[in-house]
């Protein structure tokens, strides 16, 4: 996989796992990377492991274009739509006491943030 953003088709994003297995898998561990030394690591492994392990990540096209380039038809990912992630309905079933923990809706959220953060800068969707 090389470091420069990966060409995103929204229609082979429905079988992500068969085309993206591992720009997901890359980002997921960045975002982790990422938080690790922020918050406590029981926080982070049993959000990792039980929860996120069971998250699904999704991809919705925005409804119209942003540019001209984007009306004319080249496609290089660039309606620049939004990654979100999916979490399991019983998250802090999943963890158990770990959820009690001061950091864990931090921690989670934070680490949301950083897939969805990660997706569009493996994507090329991130303007920096």
């Amino acid at each position: 996989m090389s470091d420069g953003p990966t060409e995103f088709d929204p229609e082979k994003f429905e079988d992500k796992y068969v085309y993206y297995f591992e720009e997901l898998e890359a980002a997921y561990s960045r975002a982790y990377q990422q938080l690790h030394g922020e918050y406590d690591s029981r926080v982070l492994k049993a959000i990792d492991r039980q929860v996120l392990a069971e998250s699904e990540p999704f991809y919705e096209a925005s409804a119209e274009p942003r540019s001209a380039d984007e009306t004319s038809g080249k496609s290089s990912g660039a309606d620049h739509g939004e990654f979100r992630v999916e979490l399991p309905d019983d998250v802090e079933q999943r963890v158990g006491a770990v959820s009690d923990h001061e950091q864990f809706d931090e921690a989670l959220t934070a680490l949301v943030d950083g897939i969805e953060r990660e997706l569009r800068r493996t994507f090329g969707f991130d303007e920096d």
